[in-house]
């Protein structure tokens, strides 16, 4: 994958730039932090759903940063996104090459997760449930 690409916008959500990339380095303070190959970061606050297989083989692991309830995500290391989406709802999905799936809801009262760039994109859940959006050349709110 070309870190040159641009996350593409659609009516209801962005499609990030992060197929193909791998977790390199799971660190944990009050958030849990997913570093990506090309300077990529993905940061969660809120509690997060990590499931494996189709929806109906295994039920999800709920995993909590503010109480570094993150065990389950260990399995995330090394992993290679197939797919990332930001909805503008404030809800983000990350789907890996291990059959592994993790979604993070938009949270009432605070910024559920962020995801960071190298070039200035960054993508953030809005309290609430909207989705804000940097780019080189400002930010935007959907």
């Amino acid at each position: 994958m070309s870190t040159e690409e641009s996350p593409v916008e659609h009516e209801d959500r962005w499609i990030l730039n992060l197929r193909g990339m791998s977790v390199t380095k799971i660190s944990v303070d009050f958030r849990l932090v997913l570093a990506l190959d090309s300077d990529w970061e993905v940061a969660l606050e809120a509690p997060v759903n990590l499931s494996q297989g189709t929806v109906h083989a295994a039920p999800s692991v709920l995993l909590k940063p503010e109480s570094q309830d993150v065990a389950g995500a260990l399995a995330l290391f090394g992993a290679n996104v197939l797919s990332a989406v930001a909805f503008k709802s404030g809800t983000l999905r990350l789907v890996f090459d291990t059959r592994h799936h993790l979604t993070c809801s938009s949270d009432p009262s605070f910024e559920a997760w962020q995801v960071t760039g190298p070039t200035g994109w960054r993508f953030a859940s809005l309290p609430g449930g909207a989705l804000a959006v940097w780019s080189g050349s400002g930010v935007s709110k959907s």
